[in-house]
């Protein structure tokens, strides 16, 4: 983010009073429209919706320096979506009133918002796409991918360490896979030396053959704002 919209973005939140969740708390329910636009500044936050079955799909993470929801905020669609926290978090309650005028009165961080959101749809066509034509072990390659591009860290011998750590029920989730079905795949990506495990973090030993068993094409750069 330019330092001159994280300063405004800063200045703006600093004047709210933030409150601190534990891991596992649900922040907003489906068929609950907010109060208040959730400014995060420490966490992270998951953003699922649940079938009729009960099947969890996680739709988008919201890293610190995001807010939420914005559909809601702008557009005062009615909310249809549980918020979650990943991680202990931070965060603020902002007037919709007072988000939105100050997005009115300054452009440069309303294109940066503009920016996100477009960034947010490509990555949710990427993963729309591998949802719906790949099988089970493309598509948990696909998130594991995903997930480096937008959490990870390159150490120099081209390994990269995702530094949010997921749980196989959060990849099935992220995957639209059963547990057991993910934690089978992710066997087979252990075997092949791609993936491993270190103090609850995932490393992708082989990034550039982790994206040919994906069978998707992601630019080099991260993917900043969203899956």
């Amino acid at each position: 983010m330019d330092p001159l919209i994280a300063l405004k973005l800063g200045k703006f939140f600093s004047q709210f009073k933030s409150v601190e969740l534990k891991k596992g708390e649900i922040i907003l329910h489906a068929g609950e429209n907010p109060v208040n636009i959730f400014y995060l500044k420490e966490g992270y936050v998951r953003m699922y919706s649940v079938s009729e079955a009960g099947k969890e799909l996680t739709l988008n993470i919201f890293k610190p320096g995001t807010y939420f929801p914005m559909i809601w905020a702008i557009t005062q669609t009615p909310n249809n979506y549980f918020f979650e926290t990943m991680t202990d978090v931070v965060l603020s309650h902002v007037p919709n009133k007072e988000l939105t005028e100050f997005l009115k009165k300054e452009p440069e961080v309303l294109y940066d918002l503009t920016k996100r959101v477009l960034v947010g749809l490509g990555g949710i066509l990427i993963r729309l796409e591998y949802l719906l034509f790949g099988n089970a072990y493309s598509r948990v390659a696909a998130m594991l991918l995903l997930s480096a591009s937008r959490f990870g860290s390159k150490n120099k011998s081209g390994e990269i360490e995702i530094q949010l750590t997921f749980t196989h029920q959060e990849i099935a989730n992220l995957a639209g896979l059963t547990r057991e079905a993910t934690s089978l795949e992710m066997e087979k990506l252990k075997k092949k030396g791609l993936v491993v495990s270190k103090d609850r973090h995932l490393i992708i030993k082989d990034p550039k053959k982790l994206r040919e068993e994906s069978l998707i094409y992601i630019e080099e750069k991260p993917l900043p704002y969203t899956f």
